[in-house]
């Protein structure tokens, strides 16, 4: 499904880099994965739109969920303990869960979302790293609808009778996000909740060494878990994001 027209409502379904310099975010990302700049703050890839940028603040990719009504999730956000920091105005809202990780609702509203996914030099995945993952858990299954399962000392987040991904992923296609608790040694008190966006790429160390070329720099060198390789980057404006490669034996 690497490429699609459209999302069911509680699927994450864009991502937009919110920069202090979009002319130099966009140059960057442009570079890095090959993406082509497009009217109206958008990135594309065989001219399908796969990513958005603006001016904003904070710093950083904020993930998108498709939803049918953005005030009526407006309503549950508070209802379930979350702070709304923009809208619901012209189809969206953006808000914090209850541990403080920014994220956004959107209505179709004309837009198909990203129409190029899961596939190398565009968004496969989106990841919420939290300090609190049992409101975590509460919270986001009251908004969208979302299931919990262990994955590891990960959780996913699932949403029942979704058919996405691909079919040769290590988790089943109706994940639509990921949770990892904030513990230990790689995340220390100052760093913030937040949730991050992970895009394929074809060789995991030399998007590392382009990256940095281009001026961002390595937060976490690439390393190897059972199901890929993978690095977290920083671009020059300071919005985190990680880049990996599926390693799983093929079959």
């Amino acid at each position: 499904m690497s490429e699609r027209d459209g999302y069911q409502p509680g699927v994450p379904a864009w991502i937009e880099a919110w920069e202090s310099d979009v002319d130099a975010a966009s140059e960057f990302y442009s570079r890095l994965f090959g993406w082509e700049a497009a009217d109206g703050g958008r990135f594309t890839l065989r001219g399908r739109d796969v990513a958005g940028v603006a001016q904003g603040s904070p710093v950083g990719w904020t993930v998108h969920v498709w939803v049918d009504d953005a005030a009526e999730t407006a309503r549950r956000v508070v209802e379930a303990g979350g702070e709304l920091v923009d809208g619901p105005s012209g189809g969206t809202v953006v808000f914090r869960d209850p541990g403080g990780a920014l994220l956004a609702a959107r209505e179709p509203a004309g837009h198909a979302g990203a129409r190029v996914v899961n596939e190398p030099s565009a968004w496969s995945w989106a990841h919420l790293f939290t300090r609190d993952g049992e409101g975590a858990r509460a919270f986001y299954g009251e908004v969208f609808g979302w299931a919990t399962e262990p994955f590891g000392p990960a959780t996913m987040f699932r949403l029942p009778g979704f058919v996405g991904g691909e079919p040769q992923q290590p988790v089943p296609r109706d994940v639509v996000a990921g949770m990892e608790e904030m513990t230990g040694a790689g995340f220390p008190p100052e760093a913030p909740p937040q949730w991050r966006v992970d895009f394929w790429v074809d060789d995991v160390d030399a998007k590392v060494a382009r990256a940095n070329e281009l001026g961002g720099r390595t937060l976490v060198p690439a390393f190897d878990t059972p199901i890929n390789r993978q690095a977290v980057l920083v671009d020059p404006q300071g919005a985190v994001f990680s880049v990996s490669r599926i390693t799983l034996p093929s079959g």
